[in-house]
């Protein structure tokens, strides 16, 4: 059975938790100059954005050749550091509900395409996803509702029948911006500050009973007239 409904997901924080490794990272990389980064202003600053605006965020007088040299040691620094990796809790229940559904899955994330491909695998789940959407391979990333409009029109898609998770600011704005209903993922920021980005509910992970209430619904509805009549994934 074949439901009209599209599931998208971010990748950092929300598919899996990395923040402290990324958070690592980039003191690694400002100590190198002297600087230091405190865990606020990375919440509130630099997780979730793309490596063009953090860059620029924290080296912006530097040229742009020398801001991706910078983003591309970074980026070295995370996967080095990378070892056991585990999915959010409730992420491989989700999956297969998704799955028995015939329900189609995107990531829209601003990471590099080497860490998207590490973390996937790191938490085996590669296989399972119908479309990767890499911010920074678009013309814009997040926070521009960009990414997410692509991730629908690779699947297919209709954001009025869509569900976004996100746990950052700049993804919350960017699945929000898109039309999407956005869960905001408690975490790394507040509830209220999840709100105020667009979250429309928010979730402490992939088991939360206002999600699956939610899935409940879309069961209840039954599959598509596609489904119906024997379309698959």
């Amino acid at each position: 059975m074949s439901h009209d409904v599209t599931l998208l997901f971010d990748l950092d924080g929300t598919l899996v938790n990395t923040d402290e490794l990324h958070f690592d990272a980039f003191r690694t990389l400002l100590a190198d100059f002297g600087r230091s980064l405190s865990m606020e202003t990375y919440r509130s600053r630099i997780m979730g954005g793309s490596n063009e605006a953090i860059m620029h965020e924290l080296f912006p007088d530097e040229p742009a050749d020398v801001q991706r040299q910078l983003a591309e040691r970074k980026e070295a620094l995370f996967r080095s550091a990378v070892t056991t990796l585990e999915p959010t809790r409730g992420l491989i229940e989700l999956l297969d509900w998704a799955g028995r559904h015939g329900i189609r899955i995107g990531v829209v994330t601003n990471a590099p395409r080497p860490n998207a491909e590490l973390m996937l695998g790191g938490i085996g789940i590669a296989d399972r996803i119908d479309a990767l959407v890499i911010g920074e391979e678009l013309a814009r990333g997040k926070p521009d509702p960009l990414p997410y409009l692509t991730g629908l029109e690779r699947l297919g898609g209709d954001a009025a029948r869509a569900f976004a998770f996100e746990d950052s600011l700049s993804g919350i704005r960017s699945a929000s911006a898109a039309g999407i209903h956005t869960f905001g993922l408690r975490g790394a920021l507040a509830e209220s500050a999840l709100r105020d980005a667009g979250a429309n509910e928010v979730i402490d992970d992939f088991l939360s009973p206002v999600l699956w209430r939610r899935l409940e619904r879309i069961e209840a509805e039954g599959p598509t007239r596609a489904g119906r009549s024997g379309a698959t994934r």
